[in-house]
């Protein structure tokens, strides 16, 4: 039942082999069992957090920090994160937050100082981190638009706004806050370090995707910030871009996952369950969705096992993360309806997970650049012209 069809788990190292069967190990033993469960009440189940610790995987690709834990190359991460989402895309996007965007912001965006003060502590999962960029009026256009704002009083930096749509900000100990400077303009980065006065997380509720994920709307007023705690090398959007250049193919990964688990699971119920007699896995049509779900499978992760290659080279560029996300995305919105088809009217209940698949994937296409944003930058370079409005 393994979706790995062509076998690219075996490209990566015996060490990362070992690595990837350990979380594969967590997920299935730890997580699968209660997921659900929390789904249906639409809460993060916090006393996992002490056994992500222990897992000790967080800040796989950033060299130098957290020791003794594990080192990995970007192709490690890339196939942690579809692990994580095989299971469950929630607890994949609790990791691809804190470890990929709020950290990734910290070791991109942060000084030597930053580094050594905040990376540690994130990747022994002591600290819990967030990243708020979005806006409840912001969403694609939020780097020419951006409205919360910072302004500068001495060796303080005061914030306002608010943001919306931000994962683990209900109980983030650091949540990375992006702001326009009114003063010059440019979008720069600052580490709120929670609790702080002016600084309120409200969850949203009432999502059909993503349920476990505890989104939050953050009010600013008048948060106060230190100097010491604004991203020392992030001096505008453009820095801002870089970033998420490299987080966005960790969506598109996290995709993958749903793709997988979306299929194996349906690969399963065709298996076992029967109709005129025998198991649906015999009849035609239910061989030709789980064909085509493969093949969207295996397209995909050849796609991004060569966009794993580029970033270990450190030569990879934003259009190629769009088009990963814009493709494996779309290619996943196929899969998960597909499997869903197949599982009949149990694909509708969470008792069968392939509804929970379903559902979130739902929120994974829209997420960190929709299929059109990511299209018109990858339009964009290969035409040379933008399209952009």
């Amino acid at each position: 039942m393994n979706g790995d069809f062509y076998g690219y788990e075996d490209l990566l190292s015996e060490e990362e082999r070992k690595t990837l069967l350990k979380a594969r190990d967590f997920m299935q033993s730890e997580v699968k069992p209660m997921v659900n469960e929390y789904w249906a009440r639409g809460e993060f189940p916090r006393e996992l957090i002490g056994k992500f610790r222990e897992l000790g995987l967080a800040g796989v690709a950033y060299e130098g920090y957290g020791d003794p834990l594990p080192r990995g190359s970007h192709l490690l991460a890339g196939m942690l994160a579809a692990e994580y989402s095989r299971v469950d895309a929630s607890v994949a996007t609790f990791f691809g937050v804190h470890n990929g965007l709020a950290m990734y912001s910290v070791y991109a965006g942060g000084d030597q100082e930053q580094r050594d003060r905040w990376l540690p502590a994130m990747a022994a999962m002591d600290k819990i981190g967030a990243f708020a960029m979005t806006e409840p009026l912001g969403g694609s256009d939020v780097a020419g638009g951006m409205r919360t704002t910072a302004k500068r009083e001495g060796d303080t930096w005061v914030l306002n706004g608010a943001k919306r749509w931000i994962g683990n900000a209900t109980f983030a100990d650091l949540v990375i806050v992006w702001a326009r400077d009114v003063d010059d303009n440019r979008v720069k980065g600052f580490v709120v370090e929670t609790p702080a006065e002016g600084f309120v997380p409200a969850k949203i509720e009432n999502k059909v995707a993503f349920r476990i994920v505890e989104n939050a709307e953050i009010t600013l007023t008048d948060v106060r910030v230190p100097e010491a705690n604004r991203l020392q090398n992030i001096g505008s959007f453009r820095d801002v871009a870089e970033i998420l250049r490299a987080t966005r193919g960790g969506v598109a990964w996290q995709a993958l996952g749903v793709m997988l688990g979306a299929y194996e699971t349906a690969l399963a119920y065709a298996r076992e369950r029967k109709q005129f007699g025998k198991p649906i896995a015999g009849f035609q049509l239910v061989q030709d969705l789980l064909v085509k779900s493969l093949g969207n499978i295996t397209a995909s992760w050849g796609m991004l096992v060569q966009l794993a290659r580029l970033q270990d080279a450190g030569i990879f560029r934003d259009e190629q993360s769009s088009l990963a996300k814009a493709f494996v995305t779309s290619r996943m919105r196929e899969v998960v309806a597909w499997c869903r088809e197949l599982v009949g009217g149990n694909g509708i209940v969470l008792d069968y997970d392939v509804a929970r698949f379903f559902a979130d994937a739902e929120a994974i296409y829209s997420f960190e650049g929709t299929r059109e944003m990511n299209t018109l930058i990858v339009g964009k370079a290969i035409t040379g012209q933008s399209a952009f409005v």
